[in-house]
This record gives C-alpha cells, sequence and structure tokens, in this order.
C-alpha cells in the first residue's frame, strides 16, 4: 500500500514544520507547503516529503496545492496564521487585523474548499491549528483573539456541515509555545519584546508539543472523531495568567 498523504501549510517553521516530521514519522508521505520555497524544499528533502510554494492568501496558489495533491487526500493540517501586534483595540493597525484574518481564516477556508473533494475521496481529516486566544478575549488581543475565535468556529461549522459524511474535523488549540518566529513576527522582528514574552516561564510548550498532539489525532482509528484539543505548559492557566519563577523541587 502507498503512505497516506498529508498537507501541512505553513510548513517552514514552528508547528508547521514539526508536524510535517511527526505525521512523516507515523506513515505519512507530507506535502509541506508554504510561502518560502526554500525552507519546506529543505524539510521535504529531510522526511522524503513534496514542497510546494503555497500562499494561502491566493486563489491561484492554492489551485497549485490542489493540483499537485490530486484526486486523494488524508490529512489536511490547516496551520498557516499567525498573530501580528498587541495594541489595544483604540489605537490598533487594522491592516494587521485584516491580515490576521485573510490567513488564520480566510486562508484556511480557502485551503478546506480547494481540497475538500480530495478528502472526501479518502474519507479523510481536516486539523485546524487554532489557539487558546479563542477561549475568550485578553487585553491587545482583539485582533488575534478575534481571528482564532472565527476560526475555531469555522472548524465548529464545517463539523456540523459534513455530518453523514465520513470526515473528520479536529481543532487543535496551543497555549504558549516558544517557537522561534511566532513572537518575533508578531512584534516586528522586536528580540527583545518576543524574549520578554516567555521570560522566566518555566518549560512553555516548544513545537514538537503541538506536533505530537497533531500525528496522535491524526492515527486515531476512521470512526474517532477527536472535535477539540487543548494544550497548555503547566505554567499556563489562561491565555492571560501564566507563572513566571521556579516551581518548588520534588520532594
Amino acid at each position: 500500500m502507498s503512505a497516506k498523504l498529508a498537507v501541512v501549510t505553513g510548513a517552514s517553521s514552528g508547528i508547521g514544520a514539526a508536524s510535517a516530521r511527526a505525521l512523516a514519522g507515523v506513515g505519512f508521505t507530507v506535502v509541506c507547503a508554504a510561502r518560502r520555497l526554500d525552507r519546506v524544499e529543505a524539510l521535504a528533502a529531510e522526511i522524503g516529503g513534496r514542497p510546494i510554494a503555497c500562499d494561502v492568501t491566493s486563489p491561484e496558489s492554492v489551485a497549485g496545492l490542489a493540483a499537485m495533491v490530486g484526486p486523494r487526500l488524508d490529512l489536511l493540517v490547516n496551520n498557516a496564521g499567525g498573530a501580528l501586534g498587541q495594541d489595544p483595540v483604540e489605537k490598533a493597525n487594522l491592516d494587521e487585523w485584516a491580515t490576521m484574518y485573510e490567513t488564520n481564516v480566510l486562508g484556511s477556508a480557502r485551503v478546506t474548499q480547494a481540497l475538500l473533494p480530495a478528502i472526501e475521496a479518502a474519507q479523510g481529516l481536516i486539523i485546524f491549528v487554532a489557539s487558546i486566544a479563542a477561549d475568550g478575549a485578553y487585553e491587545g488581543g482583539g485582533g488575534y483573539c478575534g481571528a482564532k475565535s472565527a476560526e475555531r468556529v469555522l472548524a465548529g461549522a464545517l463539523r456540523l456541515e459534513l455530518n453523514g459524511r465520513p470526515i473528520r474535523i479536529c481543532d487543535i488549540s496551543p497555549g504558549m509555545v516558544h517557537t522561534e518566529e511566532f513572537s518575533l513576527t508578531r512584534f516586528h522582528g522586536d528580540q527583545a519584546r518576543a524574549d520578554a514574552v516567555y521570560a522566566g516561564v518555566p518549560s512553555p510548550l516548544l513545537a514538537d508539543d503541538i506536533a505530537d498532539a497533531v500525528a496522535w489525532v491524526a492515527t486515531r482509528p476512521p470512526h474517532v472523531n477527536i472535535d477539540h484539543m487543548t494544550l497548555k505548559p503547566v505554567a499556563q492557566a489562561a491565555p492571560w495568567k501564566v507563572f513566571r519563577g521556579e516551581f518548588p523541587e520534588k520532594g
């Protein structure tokens, strides 16, 4: 039998790259999709996958992804997205809000629409990498919380609409994950501000932790649907409540 086929968007770094590696490790052939072709080419060479330059905000680019995938697809991981800025609503850059909505929400919807026939043909699975930002508002999170809430609702609506058809829908919502680019991108390359997000936090999640969850969901039996999964580090009780310091040693 040929390996199952997966697509991971936003596969050039962070959770996307880690998920591609994890899925390859459990037997998937992975289409590694991202705007930065050089990065996904290197990743695909490493894991025996297939690279493609794909901008989820471009209908033409997404059509090219669908053409590469072909008639059957076992798994789609809608991971492309991210955060921009953390200003209060009264001072927010609404162009950044539009970009977040375009990538996290419309991008996920665009890729899902293009690949849904292939997923249905394989009786496959769609995973949305959302965020605990969808759990509720926090100061400075008006744009990102709104975008991730919309993405989670997109997943929920799709699950209801596809009921009766053998397609599984899951959203995975990570909390604080320390990756090389997420906060740096959010704060426009301000390394000090990006580092401050994780300062003093004992053991924030890593991209591999989320990738492990992606691979686990992807390898459940076909009659089992994991609707929603939340992952947070022990130090994080809520998006706005994070312990900074040292845990006591084990007794």
